[in-house]
């Protein structure tokens, strides 16, 4: 099937509320603007090298979103122009997207990555970290907005496990939604759901899903 056949049957899978994110890290350009002509225009990237240069590359109206594990170093390449960094993991992490936001006159959108896999190669913050981050939110942080959260399940098969494992991040964020927050808080997104597992993520509530090898192939591998 093409690409624009794999858009439309992901798009036609999906529940009211909920929106696509092309996951294209690894693939070359002519494979991302085959998805943008059939219409897509959110797009996830792992890697900042990869992002910033198809940031430069294509259409201007793609929303693109990061969602690997960011170094703080980094930060500074993707600030002007990122959507939304659905991988805030550390403290350090938003204290740096601050200070770029601060340095451009932007404020960077952001989603706090929960960890709630049982695999300790996941990054995350717990929920004691996170409802302890949301309590004491730092009064200088005034160029980060956090829009929700963002989750990775366990690579298993066992999909009770997996269900189990959206259903507590959508419990943390419907806890999160009824409290008082900060102004520089709201629980809008909640980001989780990958080819293997999107519509379970559905099913317990996710508003982004990142699907990338359903819609352009298994993943792309370079020699090192």
């Amino acid at each position: 099937m093409s690409i624009k056949s794999n858009i439309k049957l992901v798009n036609d899978s999906l529940q009211k509320g909920c929106r696509l994110i092309a996951v294209s890290k690894t693939k070359p350009n002519e494979q991302l603007l085959e998805a943008y002509e059939a219409g897509q225009r959110l797009f996830g990237e792992n890697k900042v090298q990869e992002l910033e240069a198809k940031y430069q590359s294509l259409p201007k109206d793609i929303e693109w979103h990061m969602i690997g594990h960011l170094q703080s170093n980094k930060v500074k390449y993707i600030a002007p122009f990122v959507a939304l960094i659905h991988s805030v993991d550390s403290v350090k992490l938003l204290e740096e997207i601050n200070k770029q936001g601060k340095k451009i006159n932007r404020v960077i959108p952001c989603l706090l990555q929960v960890y709630i896999a049982k695999e300790e190669t996941k990054f995350g913050l717990n929920e004691e970290e996170v409802l302890d981050l949301v309590n004491h939110f730092p009064n200088h942080f005034t160029h980060v907005s956090i829009q929700g959260l963002m989750g990775m399940a366990t690579l298993t098969d066992n999909q009770d496990q997996i269900r189990a494992e959206f259903k507590s991040l959508k419990n943390l964020f419907d806890q999160l939604s009824q409290q008082a927050l900060p102004p520089s808080i709201i629980m809008k997104e909640l980001s989780m759901g990958m080819s293997a597992d999107y519509q379970l993520a559905m099913a317990e509530g996710s508003t982004l899903v990142r699907v990338g090898s359903t819609i352009f192939g298994e993943r792309n591998y370079s020699p090192q």
